[in-house]
């Protein structure tokens, strides 16, 4: 029988801030993050693009993947692929508040990304919306806090539709531009 060692908080911050490869903290183990392949890139590339601009304007921050994200009720942190703030920025060397959270799912992370990441992200307080980007076909997925704190779901599979990210009107089209897609 294999026992997997686990970690604090505190030993995981450490080991961080010492590895030159990105890992996640799941209650107390360290899991290494993989490469990803050049469609997601390209899409993470041009959803920062599209969004900087836009979200600027409306008093928001882009962040790309490289921003450390804590779970605090899942007890995890985690690098989302793109997060956006707008308001105050709460952080300890990690964010606490983002106002939306993109994941661009590939075939290894998708299954996490619509289950037990998105049951997380959708309990932090500041979580406006969490968006689901596909790496591998035009499908992007929305989950929008609304005023009454119910999450609405709205499905995006064509070039010419425009999903509204934050505030931010983006074209399908534009967020999957050079994938080949």
């Amino acid at each position: 029988m294999q026992t997997t060692t686990l970690f604090t908080h505190k030993e995981y911050l450490e080991h961080e801030l010492e590895n030159p490869i990105k890992s996640e903290y799941h209650a107390g183990e360290i899991v290494n993050m993989a490469g990803a392949k050049l469609a997601h890139n390209i899409i993470v590339a041009n959803l920062i693009r599209l969004l900087d601009v836009c979200a600027d304007e409306n008093g928001c921050l882009v962040l790309p993947s490289d921003m450390l994200l804590r779970l605090e009720d899942c007890d995890k942190y985690v690098y989302p692929d793109v997060m956006m703030v707008c308001g105050a920025l709460l952080l300890e060397d990690i964010l606490l508040n983002p106002s939306v959270v993109i994941e661009v799912a590939s075939p290894s992370t998708a299954l996490f990304d619509r289950t037990e990441k998105m049951e997380c992200y959708l309990l932090l307080d500041a979580l406006k919306q969490y968006v689901l980007v596909d790496s591998e076909k035009i499908d992007v997925v929305t989950y929008t806090r609304n005023d009454k704190n119910q999450w609405i779901m709205q499905y995006f599979n064509k070039k010419d539709e425009t999903a509204l990210i934050g505030e931010c009107p983006l074209l399908l089209e534009k967020i999957y531009k050079k994938t080949q897609l």
